[in-house]
């Protein structure tokens, strides 16, 4: 059970051209969409379809938002995506 666990929060190991491209990816999304409720609600509904292979988790308090952080000139300079998922439990994975 043990070892669920750890592989469950152990890091892939992932190019950084892979994880640059994914960056980009939201970055592009969020200038396009500027973080719109349906841009929202479809990465929220991809996450669930992810997440659902590994773990139960309370669907009703999945939280996906867009933050931001601006400079003293209003400007923002950086965006992050935030998802709060109440786990229940880890699945088993057949090996």
């Amino acid at each position: 059970m043990l070892d669920v666990i750890m592989n469950f929060f152990r890091k892939p190991k992932v190019a950084s051209k892979d994880i640059a491209a994914n960056r980009l990816k939201v970055c592009i999304i969020h200038d396009k969409t500027d973080g719109s409720p349906e841009i929202l609600e479809m990465i929220r509904n991809e996450i669930i379809k992810i997440i659902d292979n590994y773990v139960e988790f309370d669907r009703d308090a999945l939280e996906v938002n867009i933050t931001h952080a601006d400079a003293a000139d209003g400007k923002t300079v950086s965006s992050a995506l935030v998802a709060n998922i109440p786990i229940k439990r880890v699945k088993r994975i057949g090996k």
